[in-house]
């Protein structure tokens, strides 16, 4: 009994540790590029310190990204963020989190509580800061709520919702889903014959926003030593390594949320019939806000509860929308478990949390274990119905409670091939032709993808060319900025541009020769890469005149190439330009010509920015390069712009010509290494 009361009493003093962190036992040296490194003896103490970090270089966004989360948008911005705060009361993330909380790791919950705890402090030193007063003080639950929202919108739900609201129950393929996605990469030794395994961490996120990247190195006495990126708010690294493994993700594309057809009672209000069983709609409020003349005016939307999930009514019927990203709170608990991990055994049982409700993960160790999984949490779905359309929601056949356990996942462990990969394509396509998991050992109504892309193309055949992959051949793989020959975009067949002949077509025989005679390298002085990229944004409106086999006329390309050149004359007064005159990377005053089309390796994709030109918005990231020896693990990053969203800072765009250069920094899990590029070491106060 003595014993018992000991230990209660242990732990008791240990959370109220937790709960009066003292920032002094917590040190942030900051390197040459501003990347924070924190050290301290708890993994709660770094959760403090990483706030703190996370504040200093992004307090504006990270706190955009929590009024969000809590429903607060509309009140920060007006109408605008309507969408949002209707989402988190669509979800009843609110709900969801008080009603799971219980289910956390206590250890979890204490990280959180002292993650929120360096926001908290942080604003309280800045209260000018402070973009919303009723959103502090920060809490664990109120991060987790943000959580609940970013995975809805992750699994594709908040389009099935926009599709009720707009009464377009078809949700067709959304072209160009993948030409700005990720990569990931990791080769084994028996391919690098040394004793190095190699990790391409290469993740395309948008380049500015919440989800945009953060890097970050997090040391404690508690076993923490983990180098990588996260997004602004999160408590943990996302993607990285640590001495022993690392990860990466890239977005997959199985069938990860169901729309349902309720079967409404002939006569009774808002009561709706399963396997002729009656049951009541739960109403719902929803409130937004706008602003008019100064005031802030609260709207309220009407929303439902089945047993479905969330249920909205339109023009032709009552739908609900079910995804099992509404269904646990604990995928960020995962990914710190993933942080935590020493081998190939630990990350796994991570796995098998089945938290996280998508995202494929490439991994590799530095006992050279290489691994590939379409991970996600998938339902297990009744067989005879068509689960990429609308199912009927008269019947518990459809009510899909249990998941597929990660063993039963597409995946690839230690291939003969010596590497495993990922660009957003199919699963069945991961390695080696031997080594590929088998689409026929998997339910139908997982609805794996099946195709390639261009990006998934080119890697392959790089891969396979050749039996041995150095770390030099191992980067130009990661950077290689080639399309294919022929071209494999899933959405669209463009190879007819290049069998047109330019003497058949003199209005655009110049645009036409740079094409035709380009080596489809997408370098920023190429003047085919120019022309090709100001067609490919011309080629849009004519999507409409594809044909079954989604294959471009020699006529449709015709008209894209006069609008091209229509296009070059008035913004550059000229038909030849280069590609980095065309496309830039833009952060405050700075630009620079950048490489990189949709869907080559090294992908980008911009928006229209400013005479004629293209900004880039999404593509190349977060880069991390990782050598695992059996003994020591080597990291190389590089970010597009800088580490800090702060125009002042030093670090807003110190990364740029690094990035546009092809070009990495070199972090170290040594502490003695990366004292020597210390620029400022204090605590978090």
């Amino acid at each position: 009994m003595k014993k018992i009361t000991l230990l209660l009493l242990i732990v008791s003093i240990n959370f109220k540790s937790y709960a009066q962190i003292n920032p002094d036992n917590i040190e942030i040296i900051r390197d040459t590029y501003g990347v924070p490194h924190i050290y301290a003896a708890t993994d709660v103490e770094v959760a403090y310190g990483f706030a703190w970090a996370q504040a200093e270089d992004h307090f504006k966004l990270l706190q955009e990204a929590y009024i969000a989360g809590n429903g607060m948008l509309s009140k920060h911005i007006g109408l605008k963020g309507a969408g949002a705060d209707f989402l988190v009361q669509l979800i009843q993330a609110e709900k969801t989190v008080d009603d799971q909380y219980h289910t956390l790791d206590k250890k979890f919950i204490a990280l959180l509580e002292g993650f929120t705890q360096g926001l908290n402090a942080f604003a309280s030193k800045h209260p000018k800061e402070v973009l919303q007063k009723a959103l502090f003080p920060l809490t664990a639950k109120k991060l987790l709520r943000y959580t609940q929202l970013q995975l809805f919108i992750s699994n594709g739900a908040d389009k099935l919702v926009k599709g009720i609201v707009n009464n377009e129950l078809s949700w067709p393929y959304e072209i160009e889903q993948d030409t700005k996605g990720s990569n990931l990469l990791a080769i084994s030794r028996s391919r690098t014959q040394s004793n190095e395994t190699f990790l391409a961490i290469n993740t395309h996120q948008p380049l500015e926003g919440p989800t945009s990247w953060y890097e970050a190195h997090l040391v404690s006495e508690e076993g923490t030593n983990i180098i990588g990126a996260t997004f602004p708010g999160s408590p943990c690294v996302l993607t990285g390594a640590n001495a022993f493994l690392g990860w990466t993700h890239t977005v997959n594309y199985p069938d990860k949320a169901d729309v349902y057809a309720l079967e409404m009672h002939p006569t009774k209000k808002d009561v709706y019939l399963v396997d002729a069983e009656e049951h009541t709609l739960e109403k719902h409020k929803a409130t937004v806000h706008f602003k008019f003349l100064g005031l802030r005016i609260p709207l309220k939307k009407t929303f439902y509860k089945s047993i479905y999930g969330p249920t909205l009514k339109n023009k032709t019927g009552v739908y609900a929308v079910r995804t099992p990203s509404t269904t646990n709170i604990n995928a960020i608990e995962q990914w710190w478990k993933m942080n935590k991990a020493k081998n190939f055994t630990e990350f796994y049982k991570a796995l098998e949390m089945k938290a996280l409700p998508g995202y494929n993960i490439g991994y590799a160790d530095r006992n050279d274990t290489i691994f590939y999984i379409s991970n996600g949490k998938i339902p297990i779905r009744a067989e005879g119905y068509d689960w990429t359309d609308v199912v009927p929601g008269n019947t518990r056949a459809t009510l899909w409670d249990t998941y597929y356990d990660i063993k039963d996942l597409p995946q690839v462990v230690r291939p003969k091939s010596g590497f495993v990969y990922n660009a957003n394509h199919s699963p069945f396509k991961s390695s080696g032709e031997a080594d590929n998991p088998k689409p026929e050992n998997f339910a139908k109504a997982m609805n794996f993808e099946t195709y390639d892309n261009n990006r998934s193309t080119r890697l392959l055949q790089l891969l396979e060319a050749e039996e041995h992959i150095d770390y030099e051949r191992f980067k130009r793989i990661k950077y290689d900025h080639q399309l294919p020959t022929p071209l494999q975009y899933n959405f669209m067949d463009l190879n007819p541009l290049f069998t047109m002949k330019p003497e058949d077509y003199p209005a655009v025989s110049v645009l036409l020769s740079d094409i035709k005679n380009w080596d489809r390298v997408t370098h920023s002085a190429s003047y085919g890469a120019g022309a090709y990229a100001v067609l490919y944004y011309q080629l849009r409106p004519f999507y409409d005149a594809l044909g079954a086999d989604s294959t471009f006329t020699h006529a449709a390309l015709f008209s894209a190439l006069k609008e091209t050149k229509a296009y070059l004359k008035k913004h550059f007064k000229k038909e030849r330009i280069q590609l980095g005159d065309f496309q830039q990377l833009v952060r405050g005053d700075k630009s620079l010509p950048i490489f990189g089309l949709p869907d080559v390796v090294t992908a980008m994709r911009g928006i229209p920015y400013k005479d004629g030109r293209m900004k880039i918005t999404h593509g190349e990231s977060y880069i991390g390069l990782v050598r695992f020896t059996p003994n020591k693990t080597y990291y190389e990053s590089v970010i597009s712009f800088g580490n800090s969203r702060r125009p002042e800072s030093p670090h807003y765009t110190d990364q740029m010509d690094l990035y546009a250069k092809f070009k990495t920094k070199t972090m170290s899990f040594e502490r003695a290494e990366v004292v020597k590029t210390a620029m400022k070491t204090y605590a978090p106060k």
